[in-house]
């Protein structure tokens, strides 16, 4: 017999992907689980979970942090139409779990499940929890975090330390994975599932310090949609190896081939880091809820497996310098990709999967 769970959550790819890695261990367990996702049409979820095979039902849902006049007056007028929304399908469906993976749909989707008495878990990627994690803590069953010091937060009983959930891709790893030897040295560039243009902007203009090493390297660009076009020309024009991209749905293949990131740093980019045993040039978005990019930067740093540059000090000229002198030492970058390999929690997917069966009253 099928058995149904739903994952609610996403908007973004560091909230989106945990919840598809939790969904792939659970099918892989038991053949008969059916992952179903709630999201928004607005967020990244509307475009990967089809290509990854997913059902995604859509409902009205929107973030109220940093909003103001009638931007805010318009997220609070969708609570209630998404919790009706969310009361319907999952009165419809009747999973047997409900897995909130934090994103602007999962308030509506957790609370839906609880009146509605369907099991619930959540997980907290980030160190310091947002507000409607903190809420949605409070009637979940199980509450899953990636951090110790996240526990003080919820409740004591029913708070695990996992980790952040991970793609078995990943999470499967027995050592670093290290790009092809004899290639050119390859650089990864991200700025999270929708891009950032401020990264784009300094890397473009990094260009202009970089022609030292032009022959010697090869640029795989991850930009979001808006710069897509005219950075794939910017590299044409100053005669770099580039793949510029909007989004890259093959991330563990560009992970492997990577001996560099220059990224931000959401917790779920950087536990797939640590999980591959990447070096990074760490650039944390300044305006995340509590700063939390820059503590998350702060621990691969004290580590020994990354730089951070802090956005007001970002420049081409600081981030080309900080990459061409990386390139020069591949000894340290062999020890930085060895400390961050030490710091990867590999086995947080199969643990979140373990307690979502005992919630759902299956055999572990």
């Amino acid at each position: 017999m099928e058995k149904r769970i739903v994952i609610a959550g996403g908007g973004t790819g560091g909230h989106l992907y945990p919840g598809i890695a939790l969904a792939r261990a659970l099918m892989k367990h038991d053949p008969k689980i059916k992952p179903v996702f709630i999201g928004t049409q607005r967020g990244v979820e509307a475009r990967v979970l089809p290509k990854e095979g997913f059902e995604l039902k859509c409902i009205y849902a929107g973030g109220l942090l940093g909003k103001r006049g009638w931007d805010r007056w318009a997220s609070w007028a969708k609570l209630p139409l998404g919790l009706l929304q969310s009361l319907a399908f999952l009165a419809s469906r009747r999973p047997a779990l409900v897995a909130g993976v934090g994103g602007y749909a999962s308030g509506p989707a957790v609370l839906a499940a609880w009146l509605l008495r369907i099991p619930t878990l959540i997980h907290e990627q980030n160190s310091f929890p947002g507000v409607t994690n903190r809420l949605l803590g409070k009637i979940a069953n199980r509450v899953v975090v990636s951090f110790e010091e996240t526990r003080r937060y919820f409740s004591e009983g029913k708070t695990v330390v996992v980790g952040n959930l991970i793609r078995e891709e990943f999470s499967a790893l027995k050592a670093p994975l290290e790009p092809e030897a004899g290639g050119r040295f390859t650089l990864l560039v991200m700025g999270g599932s929708q891009g950032a243009r401020s990264i784009n902007r300094a890397m473009s203009e990094a260009l202009d310090f970089m022609g030292d090493v032009k022959d010697q390297i090869h640029i795989l660009h991850q930009t979001g949609e808006r710069d897509a076009e005219g950075l794939a020309e910017r590299y044409k024009e100053k005669g770099f190896s580039a793949e510029a991209r909007p989004f890259f749905y093959d991330m563990a293949e560009r992970y492997g081939k990577a001996d560099l990131m220059a990224c931000r740093s959401g917790a779920t980019t950087l536990a797939e880091i640590n999980a591959c045993g990447k070096a990074a040039i760490l650039i944390p978005f300044p305006h995340a809820a509590h700063n939390h990019q820059e503590k998350n930067a702060r621990v691969m740093e004290k580590a020994g497996s990354a730089e951070v540059i802090l956005e007001e000090n970002l420049d081409g000229k600081i981030l080309g310098d900080a990459i061409t002198k990386l390139m020069r030492q591949p000894e340290r970058l062999r020890t930085m990709a060895q400390n961050s390999f030490q710091l990867g929690k590999r086995d947080a997917t199969e643990r979140a999967r373990d307690l979502c069966l005992k919630l759902m009253g299956s055999a572990v």
